[in-house]
């Protein structure tokens, strides 16, 4: 395979490794920059700047590394981390056609998830979850996914184009290796009309709105997800409030809280193995002046890391 592109700086320090063929972690975290255009859009958009962006302002995200002391994990991270962690940089689409990069994006993946790492991967928009959902195929086990996004992302194409952001929920419904998934944080309007709804609804998905946590909690969230089976989340930061999450293309009021989401990541995490987690859609463009947006992806990444170390600290200790 061939190399990524070594990031701008490492996310929390961690060590960068751009050379596929020394990919050895427990935890591997790598930038995914484009996924397939549509006509008429930005080409690249502004999503393709999120991983460097999220790694910079892991100076506050990370504050104080593996030693300073975490309130939402309630310990400190190195307490909790496995020892190898790797930053693999950035797979950026240069001049090849799309399926070609599509292809490399989905090997970097199953390279990593076949090799045991927890893989987290920043977006780019929503599309780039498609190859990754190609990568879960590696695995022995089938996976059930975790979608938090404004939108249902059900779309079967959009002016003929199959891998575009508009669609990575509906891609991931026709995956043998999936085995269902729950949609929270929908809301407002955009990339649905009633068939797309009416086709996950078919399918089996659980739907809930943002309304509904709002008003209900996260307890009947957790129950639609089977907790005898491997978990992959995908996060869009727009299923975030934009008090929270202002850079984003598609801002939509009443969007879920970080004290939602970031206890739904612990919650799932130590309860059960994440083989991975995506956060996509951030556009720094739109950030806040002081980053709040690629902040708030840091803690969900350290939120969802550590509590995945207890799981595994507990799992050892049985």
């Amino acid at each position: 395979m061939l190399p990524t592109t070594r990031p701008e700086r490492a996310f929390g320090d961690w060590p960068v490794e751009t050379d596929p063929a020394r990919w050895q972690a427990d935890v591997a975290l790598i930038g995914v920059t484009h996924s397939e255009p549509y006509a008429g859009d930005p080409e690249p958009n502004d999503q393709t700047r999120a991983p460097d962006a999220v790694r910079r302002r892991s100076d506050i995200s990370c504050f104080g590394g593996l030693v300073h002391w975490d309130f939402d994990l309630d310990s400190e991270p190195g307490a909790l981390l496995p020892k190898r962690l790797l930053d693999c940089g950035n797979a950026v689409r240069g001049e090849e056609e799309y399926g070609a990069y599509f292809a490399r994006v989905r090997d970097y993946a199953a390279a990593l998830l076949g090799s045991g790492a927890q893989l987290i991967v920043i977006g780019g928009d929503h599309g780039v979850t498609i190859p990754v959902l190609d990568a879960l195929e590696v695995l022995d086990s089938r996976v059930y996914i975790v979608h938090v996004d404004a939108h249902l992302d059900w779309r079967e194409e959009v002016g003929g184009v199959r891998r575009g952001y508009s669609s990575p929920l509906r891609w991931a419904s026709t995956k043998r290796c999936v085995r269902g998934m729950t949609q929270i944080g929908l809301r407002g309007t955009g990339s649905a009309r009633r068939g797309e709804v009416e086709a996950a609804r078919a399918y089996g998905s659980q739907l809930f709105s943002a309304s509904e946590v709002h008003a209900h909690g996260m307890d009947p969230v957790i129950a639609t997800i089977p907790d005898d089976v491997p978990l992959f989340i995908t996060i869009d930061a727009d299923g975030l409030d934009p008090t929270v999450m202002p850079g984003v293309m598609a801002p939509a009021p009443g969007g879920l809280h970080f004290e939602q989401v970031a206890p739904l990541l612990r919650t799932l995490a130590r309860r059960q193995p994440v083989v991975g987690l995506d956060i996509v859609e951030i556009a720094p463009e739109f950030d806040a002046a002081n980053g709040i947006t690629c902040i708030t992806a840091g803690r969900l990444i350290m939120n969802l890391v550590g509590a995945s170390g207890a799981h595994r600290q507990a799992t050892r200790a049985r």
